[in-house]
Order: structure tokens, then C-alpha cells, then sequence
């Protein structure tokens, strides 16, 4: 993740001159023609989703769609680079399969409960976009990873917001390790989502360590931070 100096994941501070060089950073440690990271995808929530890629369009949904498959839909298992957006209800108004990131161009798979409409998985299918389902009422993060590395092998996979996403995949155990670039700027805003932020139902306040891997100094005076997330202490689930 790249984030203001106070922590914040958007906000006004992105619009900030001293914040392009750290977003540049960020983009070649992750997605950069020699990466520091080699995974095969990045997951993200909804909400980050339709900010950054499906801008809040509505889905072309057929009420009169013929029923599909029980299950997965697995459309492209050997593209190489995924979008994977968590999206429990089947809300998000995509127009592709394929999503362009800057010089990254990836196969979108929507992770859905058992709430998902018919319709809204035929719409899927239409596009050619892979789906998979994970929990009934609520997000099964676990049962999500083992079926994206079952399915896409997807090994290595890069989470990338939100806050509540974010947080949650920590206090689930999910998480190896912790990378933040963090721009010289901020805004001070008092609503803007920071790094890691708990909701009821979801996950809770419970503090989690980490250790210091690596302390680096960019261009621009951002900073590169790794830290390898402790277990210990964490709750299972």
C-alpha cells in the first residue's frame, strides 16, 4: 500500500506534488517492469474497486437470465496476472474481463457469496469474467485463498485495500508480510480510511505485532517499510 504520512490509504494528500514520486515507487515495486514482488495477482475490496476501476457503473443484469452452474466459474485459469475484487453481493458494473493497470494487464475474478444473484452470475459469465464463491453471508477469506490457488494458482497474491479488507485478512492470519510506501505529505483529514481499520461483525480493535525487515529511503523523501506480520497472539478464523 502507498499511504500519507498520517496514514491515510486516499484522501487529498494523493493530489499533493510530494506524493507522486512515492506512487511511482510503489508501482515499480509491485507491478514494475523488475519487481521486487513476484505474485500473480491483487486482491482488493469493492469499495477500492469501483474508486479505482469500475467507477460505480451498475451491473447490464438480465432478469430473465437462464439459471448457470452450481459453483466456481473459472473462465481464464492460465492468464498469468489477476484482478481478484471482493465483491459479497455482486454489485460491481464491470464492462471487460480484462483490466488495465498503467503498463499491468490482468484477468478479473469477483469473489462472491452464496448472496450473489443468478443474475448477476450470468452477467459475469456474459463478460467472460471468472467468479468464486466464498461464504454464505459473509466473506470466507481462507476457503477464497485455498480456491484462487487451486483454481488460478495464484500463490503469491498482493493485498491491496481497503482499510476494513485489509485489517481483517491480518487478524485472520492471512498476511505474511506488510509493505508500505509512505508519501512526505498529508492532509489531515478526519474520514479518510488509514491503513488498517477495524468493523463490527468483521473484525475488532485486538492489536497485532510485526518486526521490522527492511527500512528504505526513496527518491523524493518517501519511505519503503517492510514488516513481517507476528502470528502470535492473533486470532484464528
Amino acid at each position: 500500500m502507498m499511504t500519507s504520512l498520517d496514514g491515510k490509504i486516499m484522501g487529498n494528500y494523493m493530489n499533493h506534488p510530494a506524493a507522486a514520486e512515492a506512487g511511482e515507487a510503489f508501482y515499480r515495486i509491485a507491478f514494475g517492469e523488475k519487481p521486487y514482488y513476484r505474485h500473480q495477482g491483487w486482491l482488493s475490496g469493492r469499495v477500492t474497486t469501483d474508486d479505482n476501476f469500475t467507477f460505480y457503473e451498475k451491473p447490464a443484469l438480465e432478469e430473465n437470465a437462464l439459471p448457470v452452474p452450481d459453483g466456481d466459474f473459472a473462465a481464464q485459469p492460465d492468464f498469468g496476472m489477476y484482478y481478484v475484487s471482493i465483491d459479497p453481493a455482486g454489485r460491481l458494473g464491470w464492462k471487460d474481463a480484462v483490466l488495465h493497470y498503467e503498463t499491468t494487464t490482468a484477468h478479473v475474478i469477483e469473489v462472491l457469496t452464496a448472496r450473489a444473484s443468478n443474475t448477476y452470475k450470468s452477467f459475469l459469465r456474459r463478460l467472460g469474467i471468472s467468479y468464486i464463491i466464498a461464504g454464505e453471508e459473509t466473506l470466507d477469506a481462507t476457503l477464497a485463498l485455498q480456491k484462487l490457488r487451486a483454481l488460478f494458482h495464484i500463490n503469491t497474491l498482493m493485498l491491496g485495500g481497503g482499510a476494513v479488507l485489509n485489517w481483517s485478512f491480518i487478524q485472520a492470519g492471512l498476511c505474511d508480510e506488510v509493505s508500505v510506501v509512505i508519501a512526505p505529505c498529508a492532509d489531515g483529514s478526519a474520514s479518510a480510511q488509514t491503513l488498517f481499520m477495524e468493523k463490527p461483525g468483521i473484525s475488532d480493535d485486538t492489536a497485532a505485532g510485526f518486526t521490522l525487515l527492511e527500512a528504505k529511503s526513496l527518491p523524493g523523501s518517501a519511505v519503503w517499510l517492510r514488516y513481517k506480520v507476528e502470528r502470535q497472539g492473533i486470532p484464528q478464523g
